[in-house]
């Protein structure tokens, strides 16, 4: 991601959210959480919900066409597909998630051992992707359940101790974040703040320098990912060809 001139600093991806059924009945994705980054969704075709684990508790927010929502670090969220949900995933911090910043709600015994986290998570060989998608699934809806049941009844100690168990899971890479920040959406942060401080001075020099960009969106067919089948887009600057 280094040399984007894309908003904010954040990656883009086009979502089909899971239609086959979890051990609870529901449609749809793994729940999990990030650690540093916000996540936005914005629906372009479908029906659903979000179901989220915050500060506030538990909710469901309904997903329609046009719907926008966004989570910060530290909230559990499950998609939910009622019906051909489509949506368009914008990520703070390009770069970062794809370097570990997410965690799914495992059983709290799996989340505690990185071993046996990472033996869960992991998707293998392609094939045979679908199945073990599902099954990865499912393990970390039975530890959404108990984390959602537990908040529901009041008692915060499961959230409160996932998310420490979390935090011990990803720390020792965590150690390469900062740098991923610094890098990307910090530098473009930068780069706006001198181009206003040169207008301010009197200085367009920059607006010679004009490009249009566009992405390319990855071929064949879409990943796996925690929420659904993921078609993602490489938005480092490469003028457009048309």
């Amino acid at each position: 991601m280094t040399g984007s001139s894309f908003p904010g600093g954040t990656s883009l991806s086009h979502l089909d959210v899971y239609g086959d059924a979890a051990r609870d009945g529901v449609c749809g994705g793994s729940p999990h959480m990030h650690l540093v980054s916000t996540e936005a969704y914005v629906v372009v075709s479908g029906e659903g919900a979000l179901q989220t684990i915050d500060a506030g508790g538990f909710r469901e927010t309904t997903l329609t066409p046009g719907s926008v929502v966004w989570f910060t670090p530290g909230t559990i969220h499950r998609a939910v597909n009622r019906g051909d949900l489509r949506i368009v995933v914008l990520m703070s911090n390009a770069g970062l998630p794809e370097a570990g910043d997410a965690v799914m709600t495992f059983p709290a015994a799996v989340v505690a051992d990185p071993a046996e986290y990472a033996r869960a998570a992991s998707l293998g060989e392609a094939d045979g992707r679908t199945e073990r998608a599902a099954r990865r699934r499912d393990l970390a809806v039975a530890g959404f359940e108990t984390l959602r049941d537990a908040v529901i009844s009041g008692d915060r100690r499961p959230l409160d101790a996932f998310h420490t168990a979390a935090g011990r899971l990803v720390r020792e890479r965590a150690a390469a974040w900062a740098d991923l920040v610094r890098e990307r959406p910090l530098a473009q942060a930068e780069q706006s703040l001198a181009l206003a401080e040169a207008v301010a001075a009197g200085s367009v020099a920059h607006l010679g320098d004009a490009r249009l960009h566009e992405a390319i969106g990855s071929s064949g067919e879409r990943g796996f990912g925690m929420c659904g089948r993921l078609r993602t887009y490489d938005v480092t600057d490469q003028e457009s060809a048309s």
